[in-house]
């Protein structure tokens, strides 16, 4: 069952760029659709914990696939919009930092309710508190403003420097363009040379980092340590992740972290690999550091996927662009459990090759 339901929860997140979520993003607004997602995904999740059969939690399954991932994704563009560029880096680890402290809580609630059923309905119910969103959390300006919707702009923006305690300058002002709605499409993301080398390369990357994030984990369930310690391990080393990240990439750009990041995990999955299960704690450590690595490859193209795409494309531009991620997890379960059968190691070795990065642009300015 934890086999298959990987499976489904990753093809529903790819269909989830079929469903529409974009589209909603664009056309209602990230308020509304984050909302409606958090509602559906909440909702879905308290079905499958009271599922009556195996068939019944599949399809409860899938829906929350369907809504998980472009809620996700909303939620970061809402935030990536939400501050300046100079605090984009920042904010964007951040809130994958909120990732990992999620993956510490998860352990514990993992060991403590050991049931399935308890578990699903112990990680669901805090969802419904997400609501309240609808009273606290303003639209985006950025995007008010690619609607025309000038006025509702600038009240965001008013409300934003009061709580700040900071004075807008008597000068500022939100001009009206008299030009018609951007309304985004998929020939935009390949429109121009630049754009196009952009996509492709994040497609790459979001693949790429998908199948060696997941396939580590799903590698660390079929290891015959003790699970709940080698992935409480393993997810500490981020927070190091996140770090380095929020020291280097504005000093040295994105694309040199970038790659020793995919070198080290690269090489760590082989080291893991090749040390004998009598050097334990070897073994453990490069297995850490390879979680450490893919961990940077993850956070770092999620920063670099927005800050790549102007406003009315970049919630398009990062949906599509991680759809090669959801791609990567259906992919993924294939390599670990079937390679696993014909030798343990295996799957290491086919996720020691990193994937290139110095032909991406250092991005220190992004595409505004």
């Amino acid at each position: 069952f934890n086999h298959i339901s990987e499976e489904i929860r990753s093809l529903s997140f790819l269909l989830s760029l079929a469903s529409g979520l974009d589209h909603s993003a664009h056309q209602f607004g990230r308020k509304l659709c984050l909302l409606i997602t958090v509602l559906i995904n909440s909702v879905s999740g308290l079905l499958v914990a009271f599922a009556p059969s195996y068939t019944w939690a599949v399809v409860f399954r899938l829906v929350q696939g369907l809504v998980s991932k472009g809620g996700w994704l909303t939620g970061y563009v809402l935030t990536a919009e939400f501050v300046g560029l100079s605090f984009r880096k920042t904010v964007g680890v951040i809130y994958q930092l909120a990732f990992t402290v999620g993956l510490l809580i998860f352990t514990a609630m993992a060991y403590v309710l050991q049931h399935w059923r308890w578990l699903q309905l112990a990680v669901t119910l805090p969802n419904f508190l997400f609501l309240l969103y609808y009273w606290c959390l303003s639209e985006s300006p950025r995007w008010l403003i690619t609607q025309k919707q000038n006025d509702k702009a600038m009240e965001v923006i008013k409300r934003i420097a009061k709580g700040n305690k900071k004075q807008l300058p008597l000068s500022f002002q939100v001009t009206d363009d008299d030009g018609e709605k951007l309304k985004p499409s998929f020939l935009d993301l390949v429109r121009t040379p630049q754009i196009r080398k952009h996509t492709c390369i994040l497609m790459y990357s979001w693949f790429m980092s998908s199948v060696l994030y997941q396939g580590l984990i799903m590698h660390m369930g079929i290891a015959s340590g003790n699970i709940y310690l080698d992935f409480l391990y393993s997810a500490l080393v981020e927070f190091p992740a996140a770090f380095i990240l929020l020291l280097t990439v504005d000093r040295i750009g994105r694309r040199y972290p970038w790659a020793v990041a995919n070198v080290l995990t690269g090489g760590a999955c082989l080291v893991t690999a090749l040390v004998p299960d009598t050097l334990y704690w070897l073994k453990m450590t490069a297995a850490c550091l390879g979680r450490m690595g893919i961990t940077m490859c993850y956070e770092m193209v999620c920063l670099v996927n927005p800050e790549l795409y102007p406003t009315f494309l970049r919630n398009l531009g990062v949906l599509a662009c991680s759809s090669m991620c959801d791609l990567g997890g259906i992919i993924t379960p294939f390599i670990v459990y079937r390679f696993a059968e014909l030798w343990h190691e295996l799957p290491l070795v086919v996720f020691g090759k990193s994937y290139e990065a110095f032909l991406f642009p250092s991005c220190k300015t992004s595409v505004e």
